[in-house]
């Protein structure tokens, strides 16, 4: 006799990987219907979801994954996360996760997702992302780089009681290619700190900005491009934070294979461009991000990314509250899948209003979390105080010490 619960029903390929976290975590299987049916050239599922249904298989066992004939319809069946036990190398435990050549979406788009089911793994999670779809830089899809998960999305971490043996690795920068795809980057992922249950967050003061930290990358152009970043960015930036400092790293573009028949043996130049990453950090230890990266089609001065940038920033400090925008969903699904206790979290009523932050409330309560309370914050008009009940959603691979 099944006992198995029936699928969760949903349709569109948006929010995609935040229902296959969620399902992964709870246990629940859903069927996703609807992916890009009226697309005449490449309706169903797109190499960069392809891709990381295959990553969630090889951090999991017992998953299982169907797919309709047209790709428009998948079930997901979740398995116990067993994170990378099953990988290669002297120790074991090693991924390497190659993306598909002409994948449009930065490795943050996998990144993000990943950390959010590595504290829930039996084991570390240590995964390699590589391959000719690699892009670390910001994207024109709308992925973040890799600087702002290491540098604004995993210390957060340790507001959860997870700040162990994390580390995020750039081997090698790229930036999206031509007509922005792949790049050929590779960075590796080693989150070594498992939890039993995240602890219980209680983050309403939003505190003041004390320093400001940011990288500037150029991949295959001059150095001189991070310079004039540098100074532009420095320009807005230091009447605000006198404590404000970009680090500078150049690095040579990565090569591919030019798939010429008549010259097998010729390389092509990818993943050219440059852009900027910046954190604010306040005294109470909340995070504001920026990225900006130069476009594929170019045009557009070095001067120009450091400034807008900047201004970025500025916008992400003034909605206010204790998270910026693509730190907000993360820390939400952490709380819900705590400790059997109230959390709460301030947030700007910008950041709340969102339609991620939005979809991510309903997804939840479909998952059988419960709902959020919200009140006004006593001395911001502008923020929200978001109460959170944890779900109890514990690690059930990890030995209780």
């Amino acid at each position: 006799m099944d006992t198995a619960p029936p699928p969760l029903r949903f349709t569109g390929h948006k929010y995609l990987t935040q229902r296959l976290v969620l399902s992964t975590l709870t246990g629940r299987p859903v069927r996703i219907s609807q992916i890009r049916p009226n697309s005449p050239s490449n309706p169903g599922l797109a190499s960069h979801e392809v891709s990381f249904l295959r990553l969630l298989e090889s951090i999991t066992n017992g998953a299982a994954i169907e797919f309709s004939y047209t790709g428009t319809t998948m079930v997901y069946k979740p398995g116990l996360l067993t994170g990378s036990v099953n990988g290669y190398g002297a120790n074991g435990g090693v991924i390497r996760h190659e993306l598909p050549e002409g994948c449009r979406r930065g490795i943050s788009w996998f990144l993000i997702p990943l950390c959010l089911l590595a504290p829930f793994s039996k084991a570390p999670v240590n995964v390699i992302f590589t391959g000719p779809g690699a892009i670390t830089s910001a994207t024109p899809a709308g992925d973040v780089s890799v600087d702002t998960v290491r540098t604004a999305i995993l210390p957060l971490y340790k507001q959860f009681g997870i700040l162990l043996n994390i580390e995020l690795r750039i081997i090698r920068r790229s930036s999206p290619g031509y007509n922005g795809a792949g790049g050929a980057g590779e960075v590796q992922l080693v989150f070594g700190h498992q939890v039993r249950l995240p602890k219980t967050l209680h983050l309403v003061n939003g505190g003041r900005i004390k320093r400001i930290r940011g990288v500037a990358y150029a991949t295959g152009v001059a150095a001189a491009n991070n310079a004039r970043m540098i100074e532009a960015a420095r320009g807005v930036l230091n009447a605000y934070v006198p404590d404000t400092y970009i680090f500078s790293d150049v690095s040579s573009a990565p090569y591919l294979p030019s798939n010429d028949k008549a010259n097998p043996n010729n390389r092509r130049k990818t993943g050219v461009g440059f852009g900027m990453a910046l954190v604010a950090e306040s005294s109470t230890d909340c995070l504001f991000s920026a990225d900006l990266a130069s476009p594929t089609s170019g045009g557009v001065a070095p001067e120009d990314i450091g400034r807008q940038c900047a201004l970025q920033l500025l916008e992400a400090v003034s909605k206010g509250g204790c998270a910026s925008d693509i730190a907000a969903t993360s820390m939400l699904i952490l709380m819900a899948m705590g400790s059997e206790d109230v959390g709460r979290i301030q947030l700007g009523k910008d950041v709340l209003g969102t339609e991620n932050t939005i979809a991510l409330a309903r997804d939840l309560q479909t998952f059988g979390a419960s709902g959020w309370a919200l009140r006004d914050a006593p001395d911001k008009k502008d923020e929200i105080i978001v109460t959170v009940v944890g779900k109890g959603v514990g690690n059930v691979g990890r030995k209780i010490a």
